[in-house]
């Protein structure tokens, strides 16, 4: 299993400190869709010097190629397509993927059906496919637990992507599904202690992966 931090902040130097203090445990830093919206695709520059995998999160609507290939163009490892967009907008994502020889994430967020959604988009074989319980959706006291529990009955834990909400209180539950990618946000970014919560999640991650 891998630790994604999910920066959807502002603040570029905040950003930036955050992977400084807490690189020993991550695996993946995550330009959030705000962040990508204020400061650009050029902003992934400025994070290779941490030497992590990075994911642009993009969450494409349309013109699937054209946006991962850009995206994959300015130094992305991952960019990430709606899996509620028009099937092609997928499929060109994918597509832009392997082109590359880059990675997508196919982001259910919103999806009424993530099954039936599912069993639609595995066939064309993305790298991972994820359950996303959005920031309001959050607020309505959504969580992705039951929807991850749902789909790995379909995909392979290694290819699949969980995020929303997840802390240090509920992210045990997750890692019994052993998905691929263990996406945390909020937990770290609006924490006192950045480093020491990611470290304490990264060791209960640890604890079932060896399980």
């Amino acid at each position: 299993m891998k630790l994604q931090l999910a920066l959807d902040i502002e603040d570029k130097k905040k950003a930036l400190s955050l992977c400084e203090k807490t690189k020993k445990y991550i695996d993946i830093i995550e330009l959030g869709t705000p962040f990508i919206k204020i400061h650009g695709l050029k902003s992934i520059k400025d994070f290779k010097k941490h030497k992590k995998e990075i994911l642009a999160d993009l969450k494409t609507m349309d013109t699937g190629y054209f946006e991962a290939e850009l995206a994959y163009q300015h130094g992305a490892d991952f960019s990430t397509v709606c899996a509620s967009s028009f099937i092609d907008t997928v499929k060109g994502s994918i597509k832009a993927s392997k082109d590359y020889k880059k990675k997508i994430l196919v982001d259910l967020i919103a999806c009424e059906n993530v099954l039936k959604k599912t069993k639609e988009i595995i066939k064309y074989k993305p790298d991972f496919i994820g359950i996303h319980s959005g920031i309001d959706m959050q607020n309505k006291g959504i969580t992705p637990y039951k929807e991850l529990k749902k789909i790995s009955s379909v995909v392979p834990s290694k290819k699949l992507a969980v995020a929303g909400g997840i802390n240090i209180d509920t992210i045990e539950d997750i890692c019994k599904i052993k998905p691929g990618i263990i996406i945390v946000g909020g937990a770290v970014t609006k924490a006192k202690n950045p480093k020491q919560v990611v470290k304490k999640i990264k060791e209960i991650m640890n604890k079932y992966e060896n399980k």
